[in-house]
Parts: structure tokens; sequence; C-alpha cells
């Protein structure tokens, strides 16, 4: 039985050979809504060429060259879409960037979903705009308190009845649960690892972040703080998020390292 799905299902050439329960289905936002059009300016729509068609994630610009997102949506080749809302119109708004480099997390692991994080540098620095803006990083080591609403948007899925994933971007409000949530939880126990991770969803509610939404970012308090991971198959919360401030050392290193001449800044936008 398929037990966890990542928000986004990586589609290989070859054989499927990792066992079922780690086979990475499509994320989604359940009980959202239509999102104000261009209120999140740093989300970035990733469009995902494998083999086997086109697939797609979530991201978030964080410099201007520089964009965040999951590991397990490596697959394929990456072509960004920017400041979009309605990603299958020709909207004026819209950059379409091409991927210079992926760097995936080094210790990323697709079996555990540690580490679910990587950086796409871009091909040319993306024009910043009031449809296009960087999102903060939260400092490094610091955590969010448990009961703290914080935001997912995305263009996944909608509704758990259907495979079609959304035009549109839909952004919903989750509450931030305690470690103990899902470490108690009896399908999330065992990968859950709070340094690393975010427990995120109430149980109680029907409310969650699914398929198609992989990749995109958990905002509290206008800042980038987790990373949409994975969860149960069926959509239920809690849901699992990358911690965003496990990893601010990593991040900024590696950004330095490949010489980006981007920087952070205040975004005119209203951010969310």
């Amino acid at each position: 039985m398929a037990i966890f799905s990542p928000a986004t299902e990586i589609r290989q050439c070859e054989p499927q050979t990792l066992p079922q329960r780690h086979r990475q289905g499509l994320e989604e936002i359940i009980g959202g809504w239509v999102a104000k059009p261009h209120s999140r300016p740093y989300m970035a729509y990733l469009k995902r060429k494998t083999c086997k068609g086109e697939e797609t994630c979530g991201g978030f610009l964080v410099q201007e060259d520089f964009v965040l997102t999951a590991a397990h949506c490596a697959d394929g080749d990456i072509t960004v879409l920017l400041g979009a809302h309605n990603v299958r119109r020709d909207e004026e708004t819209q950059q379409q960037v091409s991927v210079r480099r992926k760097i995936p997390h080094p210790r990323y692991n697709e079996t555990s979903f540690e580490n679910d994080l990587m950086l796409l540098q871009l091909a040319e620095l993306a024009e910043l705009t009031d449809a296009v803006y960087t999102i903060p990083l939260p400092q490094a080591g610091r955590t969010v308190d448990p009961g703290s609403v914080c935001s997912v948007a995305g263009w996944g899925r909608t509704s758990l009845n259907s495979m079609r994933t959304s035009n549109i971007l839909h952004e919903v409000d989750l509450e931030v649960m305690s470690d103990k949530t899902c470490q108690e939880d009896g399908l999330l126990q065992h990968y859950y690892k709070p340094l690393k991770m975010m427990c995120v969803g109430d149980p109680a509610e029907d409310k969650a972040s699914f398929s198609g939404d992989s990749g995109g970012p958990l905002v509290c308090d206008r800042t980038a703080q987790g990373i949409v991971s994975f969860g149960k198959r069926n959509g239920s919360p809690p849901r699992v998020f990358t911690r965003v401030s496990g990893y601010i050392p990593w991040i900024k290193k590696t950004m330095r390292g490949l010489n980006s001449p981007g920087s952070h800044a205040e975004s005119p936008a209203s951010l969310h």
C-alpha cells in the first residue's frame, strides 16, 4: 500500500525500483481559494520535461538568479516561470527563465525524505517587478511557534477526487503543529526529523497542501520558513515541510560559491 506522497511525482524512463510506499505523488492545495493575482511575487512555477511528458513543481525566488524548491523536483529539464497567475495564459507579467544549474542538497535522501531542498541557478537574472520579487529567508536556526498560522500557495490539485492540476494559483492558511503531532502519527513518525522538518496542518481540519505544490514555500510572517515536501498519500494533514532555517548556511554558501551577483531586497509588493 502506498503510504507517502511527496508533492510531485518523479517519473523515470527506467523501471521504477523504489518501494511502492516511496513513489511520489502530486501535491495540491486542498480547502483553499484562488489567490489575488500577483500577490505572491516570489512564486515560481517549474515545468519539468521528463521522458514521459511534462511534470510540475513549485518554487520561490530567493535571489534574482536563484529559486529554492524541493530536491525531489530535480528530475527532468526544468524551465522556471515567474510572475504567473494563470500558467496557461500568456500574461504580460510572466518571465520564463531557463535553469543553468540544479543543486540538490548533497545529503538529500529520497527514501527518508531528509534534506529535501534544492537550489536552481537561473541562466539569467530575473527582472524584479511588482509581479516578480524575492522573499526573505529566516535566520539560521529560527523556529516557528506551534499554533502559528502560515500560508501555502501552488498550482497543484485542488481536490482529492481529481488528478488535474490548477492553471490558477491557489492558496490556503495552515496551522503549524508541534513536532509531537507528527512524531506520534502512525505513518509519519518513522520519517519525521524535528531539526530538519516542520509539521504543518491541523488533523481536525480539511485543509492541506497536496499534489503539484511540491517545492513551494510555507510563508510565515512574510518569510519562507518551509518547503512543501511530503505527507500521507490520502492528502490528510498534517503534512511535512523542509525546515528552511536549518539550511541557511548551506543555502548562502552555495549561492556565494557560484559567484552570484544577485542580492536580497525589500519587496515593493505585498508578501503573504
